[in-house]
């Protein structure tokens, strides 16, 4: 008779002592939805951990211990992550008791972000040269496309010998052999991102003439030679005129 109500008891002290041990992370701003704390490139997030008794707490970010200053470690202890960079994404910053790491509580920071796209660029390439343009498109979450215009149409792949390419973190137009009837002009390469909306730039194409190109090096080598004889042959004259000289 006796065993039937320790038993209980037993489980309800195991209970209230688990929830004396127990920690808990507060955040600014607070977990969304989807239970994690979501925020943007270059603002701030302040996380507090707080424990019920004075021992001492330890941060871990993506398993990796967080010093802390003294007096940020007994009851209550505060990390600030700023500003908020592309690598804190999916970081993990847990806390639990220096004593017992199976007493512990867990965030995630997700961290979203537009592509970086802005802004003009001037390019010039020589006739019959390869000319390549490039979009970062790198964003968080991913662009829903991309898209190439010239002077405000369309690139048209087949008549103009581009080739388009994407890897999820650069959009790239390349031709292997610019033409300044099909090629110059002014293009433009259009990202739409499903949070932020669109972002654009702008390249300024001018197709030049193709150059002779003349290489330097043989060409030094052969004014050293040249020189090198002509001395010689007025050394060797030198030599002639003092002997009839004499």
């Amino acid at each position: 008779m006796t065993m039937m109500f320790r038993s209980p008891l037993f489980h309800l002290l195991l209970y209230c002592s688990t929830q004396t041990l127990g920690v808990k992370i507060e955040s600014v701003p607070v977990l969304n939805s989807d239970g994690f704390i979501q925020t943007e490139l270059e603002e701030t997030v302040s996380l507090i951990c707080r424990s019920e008794t004075d021992e001492e707490l330890v941060w871990l970010r993506n398993g990796a211990v967080v010093n802390l200053m003294e007096g940020n470690k007994k009851g209550r202890s505060s990390v600030c992550v700023t500003p908020v960079i592309y690598k804190d994404n999916d970081a993990t910053f847990t806390c639990h008791l220096s004593g017992n790491t199976t007493v512990r509580d867990s965030v995630t920071l997700r961290v979203t972000y537009p592509p970086s796209l802005s802004g003009s660029e001037e390019v010039a390439v020589e006739n019959g040269a390869v000319l390549v343009l490039q979009c970062d498109v790198w964003a968080n979450p991913p662009v829903s496309s991309v898209s190439w215009t010239l002077n405000g149409s369309t690139v048209d792949l087949l008549t103009s010998g581009f080739t388009v390419s994407n890897d999820g973190f650069t959009s790239q137009l390349t031709t292997n052999k610019a033409d300044e009837s099909l090629h110059e002009g002014t293009y433009q390469c259009t990202a739409i991102s499903p949070t932020y909306g669109n972002y654009s730039k702008t390249f300024n194409v001018t197709v030049t003439e193709k150059t002779m190109k003349f290489p330097l090096m043989p060409m030094i080598a052969g004014l050293v030679v040249v020189c090198l004889t002509v001395l010689l042959a007025v050394v060797s004259r030198w030599d002639r005129i003092t002997k009839c000289c004499k």
